[in-house]
């Protein structure tokens, strides 16, 4: 194992962080992954699952069954991970800004389109090169004005030559599930598997604000549609969102069994050498993003929920009252959808318009930007 350090733009005097990666195999096998935890850097049970993951890693590498590199980046958010405010870990926004750290990363499908277009020929491989020195040079072309800007483009030169991603966060209180885009289901269905997601929610781009996974796996199949009668595109990168359960599981027994789950895929990938252990069956079928029903409270008042994350549930079923003490109101929240309850909020106070729950269906219901922002 290689460990590298990266310092990110200083945003005041006398302070300054930085990134760790650790790199693991091989290099210039054609063949590379690249795993971070806690991108939302209140989300930690990533952040133990690259624990033990990298001690499954290097056992791997010193016994030569490493067949590519891994890229295991165990704390994606240096910044967030500061932002403590009376104990309260503030990661899911940059409170400079005010903007989601797993939010506006490079759109590279328009960045590097027309810089490719007169160099694609008959050859996949070729084209699949072309283009990641294309990723890389509009990278090198950024210049970072702030902390936050030069961590995304860190994050991204780790990433962006990747044939595997895997970026490892949690909700609030929910059940194993992945977000994927479309046309990468066939390959990230066999993790979703080992890991015994109860949802895999796919979508073919999720909204404007485009997030770390759809930033890599995007231009793929954006760039194959763009060029079918041209040239042959590859999906050269199957990227996926990996939300390990609540924010409160942390735990090792949690953790060792998620990081053995990734290493089986691993070796289904053709990462690690060896045989795959048998794929369990699946707990779920893919299901649209736009299937979701995401409920929210329509006033304020007391969370009491009546369904637990995992459970499946029934169209017009009653997951939660919202209580109004003074006004003696109890107001239904009831889901519009069949379907399994994935996630749900950790307050027990809502304010008008939280998000309370959200459940995986499987007709579509919504439409436009699919992601909050």
């Amino acid at each position: 194992m290689q460990q590298q350090l990266h310092p990110l733009l200083s945003p005041s005097l006398g302070t300054q962080r930085q990134l760790v990666s650790w790199h693991f195999g091989p290099t210039g096998t054609g063949r590379k992954v690249y795993i971070q935890a806690s991108l939302h850097a209140d989300e930690l049970p990533g952040m133990l699952v690259a624990d033990h993951l990298r001690g499954l890693l290097e056992t791997a590498e010193a016994q030569g069954e490493l067949l590519g590199e891994v890229v295991l980046v165990p704390m994606a958010n240096p910044i967030g991970l500061s932002q403590t405010v009376m104990h309260h870990q503030i990661g899911r926004f940059e409170l400079g800004a005010m903007e989601n750290f797993n939010r506006h990363y490079p759109d590279f499908f328009n960045l590097v389109k027309d810089v490719v277009a007169d160099q694609l020929g008959p050859d996949a491989q070729t084209n699949k090169r072309l283009i990641r020195a294309a990723m890389r040079q509009a990278l090198d072309a950024q210049t970072p004005t702030t902390e936050l800007q030069s961590q995304r483009q860190v994050l991204m030169t780790l990433s962006h030559d990747a044939d595997l991603v895997l970026d490892l966060h949690c909700d609030f209180e929910a059940v194993m599930h992945l977000y994927v885009e479309q046309p990468m289901i066939d390959q990230i269905a066999p993790l979703a598997r080992y890991l015994g997601a109860r949802a895999l929610l796919w979508a073919r781009g999720s909204g404007p604000l485009i997030s770390f996974d759809e930033a890599l796996s995007g231009p793929w199949w954006r760039l194959q549609e763009h060029f079918k009668d041209r040239a042959p595109i590859p999906l050269a990168c199957a990227s996926t969102t990996v939300e390990l359960r609540s924010q409160t599981d942390v735990s090792d027994e949690l953790a060792a069994q998620d990081a053995q789950a990734i290493v089986h895929y691993l070796l289904e990938r053709g990462v690690l050498a060896g045989p795959p252990p048998a794929l369990p069956p699946a707990l779920c079928e893919p299901t649209a993003l736009a299937a979701t029903d995401d409920m929210h409270a329509p006033h304020a008042g007391v969370v009491v929920f009546h369904r637990q994350p995992g459970d499946v549930v029934k169209a017009g079923d009653v997951l939660a009252h919202i209580v109004d003490p003074l006004h003696q109101r109890r107001t239904p929240i009831s889901t519009r959808t069949d379907g399994v309850i994935y996630a749900r909020h950790n307050l027990r106070w809502a304010t008008t318009g939280m998000e309370i729950c959200r459940v995986a269906g499987a007709v579509p219901i919504r439409s436009g930007n699919l992601l909050s922002p």
